[in-house]
């Protein structure tokens, strides 16, 4: 709101075009409003205020936000395939030696394996996801 006479308060706030690409990149890779505004530099009003006064600025975060939002449900349809990964973990084996059927020596050992870890989908992320970004085509 501005009010005839009297000089806007504030520091004016500092835009440059590139500004749009670089955050339909950041909304792309699913980066928040309060995100972008840290990434600039800038309080999230000012983010706001952008999107009021620069046309190519609210129509790159919206076509970033798109994209982004298209991806999730193929992302979590092909979860449990990009969570199955390899992690060392300690093990500990006891060999035990034998003579003559009776046990002569048990020793301990600490070994380094390389184990498969697979993590479920998280579908409840996913749903929360695409129900508060995509109201229209994900409400119940």
């Amino acid at each position: 709101m501005c009010i005839i006479g009297r000089a806007k308060r504030g520091r004016p706030s500092i835009y440059f075009p590139e500004y749009a690409d670089q955050a339909a990149k950041l909304f792309r890779l699913g980066a928040t409003d309060a995100e972008i505004a840290d990434f600039f530099g800038k309080h999230e009003r000012t983010i706001n205020r952008w999107k009021t006064d620069q046309l190519g600025f609210c129509q790159a975060l919206k076509d970033g936000k798109l994209i982004s939002d298209m991806d999730w449900p193929t992302g979590c349809a092909s979860a449990p395939l990009a969570s199955n990964t390899r992690r060392p973990r300690p093990h500990k084996l006891k060999p035990v030696e034998y003579k003559d059927g009776k046990r002569l020596k048990e020793t301990d050992r600490l070994e380094i394996v390389m184990v498969k870890r697979v993590l479920p989908p998280d579908t409840t992320a996913c749903i929360f996801w695409l129900k508060s970004r995509r109201k229209v085509e994900w409400r119940e």
